[in-house]
């Protein structure tokens, strides 16, 4: 089964507030950029994946993200992450014949084509499916196969209001790269330490001694 994955991503100046003991304002955009190339190039290499589309209003993102391979649609009906999410699987269903759609974290740069495949591919035996984050209490994959619908539920305790959608939770060993999203300074040096890609690599090296 091939998939589109769908990738939200705020307005870069908006983006990884809770970065801020980690990163100062002038480098946490490009953070959340290179979190989000990383991620859409990993995602583009993945044998599951037909194709990237990312949803965002952030110019700067769309053209970077553009050159790597992926297709922007816009953030509507700018009501929120889930509405977004609901409008893009939508967007893309209808123009791929209702396709199989799985809204996947801009903020995952140790991301391993590989373990996404293999996240993929266990998703495609549920008609919903939801992967949880390495803190247990998020989601940082939902998945919705061939003519379901999505129905997003990102947001506080995500991993719980997914489940109890009835989207079945993926419990899968060695996909460490898909489940560590980037929220804290914690989170970074989690994903550094699996192993980041060239974007972020960048970026992180301008941090400050200590936070690497």
């Amino acid at each position: 089964m091939q998939w589109t994955l769908v990738v939200p991503l705020k307005p870069l100046p908006q983006a990884k507030s809770r970065l801020a003991d980690t990163a100062d304002d002038g480098l946490r955009p490009g953070l959340a950029l290179a979190f989000a190339q990383d991620t859409v190039a990993a995602a583009l290499e993945c044998a599951a994946v037909r194709d990237v589309v990312v949803v965002t209003n952030d110019a700067l993102a769309a053209r970077e993200l553009a050159a790597l391979g992926a297709g922007t649609v816009p953030d509507q009906p700018r009501a929120g992450l889930n509405e977004a999410l609901a409008h893009a699987a939508a967007v893309v269903g209808a123009a791929r014949r209702a396709g199989s759609v799985a809204a996947l974290n801009a903020d995952l740069p140790a991301l391993r084509p590989a373990e996404l495949a293999r996240v993929l591919d266990a998703a495609a035996e549920f008609p919903r499916s939801f992967l949880p984050d390495s803190a247990g209490l998020g989601t940082t994959l939902l998945a919705a196969s061939r003519g379901r619908e999505l129905r997003p539920f990102f947001g506080t305790d995500s991993r719980a209001r997914h489940r109890a959608s009835g989207a079945v939770e993926l419990s899968l060993d060695a996909v460490d790269s898909v489940r560590q999203d980037v929220d804290t300074g914690a989170d970074l040096r989690a994903a550094l330490a699996l192993g980041v890609g060239p974007h972020t690599a960048a970026v992180a090296a301008r941090l400050p001694a200590g936070q690497q």
